[in-house]
């Protein structure tokens, strides 16, 4: 039994699904934002601006930008309601409509009787879009907030943007948590990129998608499925079940680790590491586990979760 993104025909597009511009908070226009990811060999990006009255509730048209090696995906960063600890919220909706209807947002802070984080997802994901719940770590949310967002598809696990600026850039612990309480849901990387000055908040976290085309379709289609793995430098060429046993395949790596429910873990050290056989035992109880493989300066690749049912 293969992870779903090695099991799936295609191949994998390298994406960031979360970056800023011009029409909100960015430092660049659309265009240059797009010139530089394409530069970068990204295969494709999405630009989601801040949808918030201030900035006129944007969905930034990105289709003049794409060439034949090189596509972009429509969305946004949606905002309504609060957390438990008075922040607004912040859900990522990549391959959102045009058309999709502004809630009442005029700004960063949440404003009562505006629609819930809760409603706005769902309203997002019944629209086509892939949600994922962004930055968790970054500003506060907690278990009992990410409980209430039932639409989402996934969790960001990485967001460099909020690494290189304050050291919270992580969402792994809530992904877990939403896994142990049965959520089927996959866990995504990004930039958060907003290019303002010498703010070294790209390139740096992506997702791996696999699809059968590099076209927005084809990749919505796989990152709802969780057809992905996300990255900061590592390739993850293989997680399979085979009988009693984990295997993990890789680029050159340090550590090959799997992790699960609780406390079950196991890793594998070494030096320029590519293959790994992990006991499968230690995670039947939690039903799942996912993959990480990190490097000798600390780059990781994360699967999605296995679920062994």
């Amino acid at each position: 039994m293969q992870q779903l993104a090695f099991a799936s025909p295609g191949n994998f597009f390298r994406g960031n699904l979360h970056t800023h511009s011009t029409r909100s908070d960015g430092g660049l226009e659309p265009a240059e934002v797009c010139r530089r990811y394409a530069a970068e060999g990204y295969d494709f990006l999405c630009l989601s601006d801040h949808f918030l009255g201030t900035f006129d509730y944007p969905i930034t048209d990105t289709r003049d930008f794409r060439t034949n090696r090189f596509t972009t995906l429509a969305g946004a960063e949606i905002h309504s309601g609060a957390l438990g600890n008075g922040e607004l919220w912040h859900i990522l909706a990549v391959g959102l409509p045009a058309d999709f209807a502004p809630p009442e947002a005029p700004g960063f802070r949440a404003v009562a009787g505006q629609e819930s984080g809760a409603d706005l997802a769902a309203r997002a994901r019944a629209a086509g879009a892939f949600v994922a719940i962004a930055h968790p770590q970054w500003y506060g949310l907690t278990l009992a907030d990410a409980r209430a967002i039932e639409a989402a598809h996934a969790v960001e696990i990485y967001n460099h943007g909020c690494q290189v600026e304050c050291d919270r850039g992580d969402g792994t612990a809530i992904l877990d948590l939403l896994l142990a309480d049965g959520r089927r849901l996959s866990g995504c990387a990004s930039d958060d990129a907003h290019f303002r000055g010498l703010d070294p908040d790209h390139f740096g976290g992506w997702v791996m998608v696999k699809a059968e085309a590099n076209e927005p379709e084809a990749l919505l289609e796989a990152l709802k499925a969780g057809a992905y793995y996300s990255s900061q430098g590592p390739e993850l060429r293989e997680v399979a079940v085979e009988g009693d046993s984990i295997r993990v395949a890789s680029s050159p790596v340090a550590h090959l680790m799997a992790v699960g429910q609780h406390s079950a873990s196991r890793v594998v050290h070494g030096r320029a590491l590519t293959v790994a056989e992990l006991p499968l035992a230690p995670f039947r109880a939690g039903g799942w586990f996912r993959v990480v493989a990190m490097d000798s300066v600390g780059r990781r690749a994360w699967s999605n979760p296995v679920w062994l049912d």
